[in-house]
């Protein structure tokens, strides 16, 4: 089957052909290798909370109805599914039974997922593409924004340090866009739906092969089997081990997840709703600033903002810093409000170029320990637009 999709262009790239060329050039081959073998094998694997059709009572009225039947991230996905239909084909049942005997890495994977589920989904699901599309973190890095490869690819979606900069991914000193969220989601969905409209005429189980193997390794294989008298699909082709096996690993987790009860397994519950916000970033703002200014923790942001690994985001590298979906509000609303410079008394200071800390607390009247201790700082680096809370004895003493 064919799975057609409309074509989209890759913003801020040369040409579509300069890129092609870029990533014909290697392959992906990109499961985390940050688990052993065994646990590769077990890993990406999934289950859901159980879900009934109840009987509604004749008098009900529509909004009785949703109130009954909350959604959640996994029904929202399950709705999205377009390859639940066909799974008879016996590596996808290979691999159902493998993970309903490997049960034991679903509590892991799941909590991993927590964050990123539902915004994933949401994006997959305004493409037009199959929910399946959604679980391929499952496949690659088993939800870990953080995984690497002894290959070199890196990130929830894996990727290689060539195909990350032909997609846009940028890698500077002390960022990397392959371990950022948001931008490697958009950068892998782009490029499954390119290859799948610039070389297969749309179908996405190729270009989700040519994900893994390299569009070069896939359109080789293509060639062989249609010379051999073969359909040239996925399931015909003769390809490396790992690729054979990658749509029907997708496959599998997907059908687990989309009939929990036959397999007897579990998912946490998560929210039909992401859990960050994007926050647009104007200038420098490092983890410690935004977590004061927030109320969240550095953890926390750090934990959802792993392509940072300085700690602070740069206007000309990340464009969002992730913050948790209830903090958003607050740290915006101190973003924006004007911050004063020394001696307006209103308690904070923007550092200006050219500022030191010493320069700083001399002029504040205080000591370079207090407006450390203030503001949680472990050094003397600053960066200019940083806002710094006054120690109350500065304050007290104007």
């Amino acid at each position: 089957m064919t799975y057609h999709t409309k074509r989209r262009m890759l913003i801020g790239l040369a040409s579509t052909t300069t890129l092609l060329g870029s990533l014909l050039a290697g392959s992906v081959y990109s499961q985390a290798a940050t688990l052993n073998p065994e646990q590769r094998q077990n890993a990406p694997f999934a289950a859901t909370s159980t879900h009934q059709t109840r009987q509604l009572p004749t008098e009900q009225h529509f909004w009785d109805a949703l109130a009954l039947e909350p959604r959640d991230a996994w029904s929202r996905l399950r709705a999205s599914f377009q390859w639940q239909e066909s799974l008879d084909e016996p590596r996808v049942q290979q691999w159902i039974d493998h993970y309903r005997a490997s049960p034991h890495n679903i509590v892991e994977i799941t909590e991993r997922a927590r964050p990123w589920l539902a915004w994933i989904v949401e994006q997959v699901e305004a493409r037009g593409l199959p929910g399946e599309i959604a679980l391929i973190p499952f496949v690659e890095s088993s939800f870990d924004p953080t995984a690497r490869s002894h290959r070199g690819a890196a990130g929830l979606w894996q990727f290689m340090p060539g195909t990350g900069d032909a997609l846009g991914l940028r890698r500077a000193r002390g960022y990397d866009g392959r371990l950022d969220v948001v931008a490697s989601t958009g950068a892998a969905l782009d490029y499954i739906e390119l290859q799948a409209d610039q070389w297969y005429e749309g179908d996405l189980e190729l270009s989700l092969a040519a994900y893994n193997a390299g569009a070069g390794t896939v359109n080789r294989a293509r060639r062989n089997a249609v010379s051999s008298g073969k359909a040239g699909d996925y399931w015909s082709l003769s390809l490396p081990r790992e690729t054979m096996n990658y749509v029907p690993k997708l496959k599998a987790i997907a059908a687990i997840i989309d009939d929990p009860d036959q397999y007897r397994v579990a998912l946490p519950d998560i929210e039909d709703a992401p859990a960050f916000a994007k926050i647009p970033v104007h200038r420098p703002l490092g983890l410690d600033e935004a977590a004061r200014l927030s109320g969240a923790s550095r953890g926390e942001l750090a934990e959802l903002n792993p392509a940072l690994g300085n700690g602070t985001a740069h206007p000309g590298q990340a464009r969002v810093l992730l913050v948790p979906a209830d903090r958003a509000d607050t740290l915006m609303a101190r973003l924006v409000t004007p911050s004063s410079p020394a001696g307006s008394g209103e308690g904070t200071y923007v550092v200006q170029n050219g500022d030191s800390l010493s320069a700083i607390a001399s002029r504040q009247g205080v000591s370079v320990s207090q407006i450390r201790q203030a503001n949680g700082l472990s050094g003397d680096v600053l960066q200019p637009g940083q806002v710094l809370d006054l120690p109350r004895e500065s304050i007290a003493s104007r």
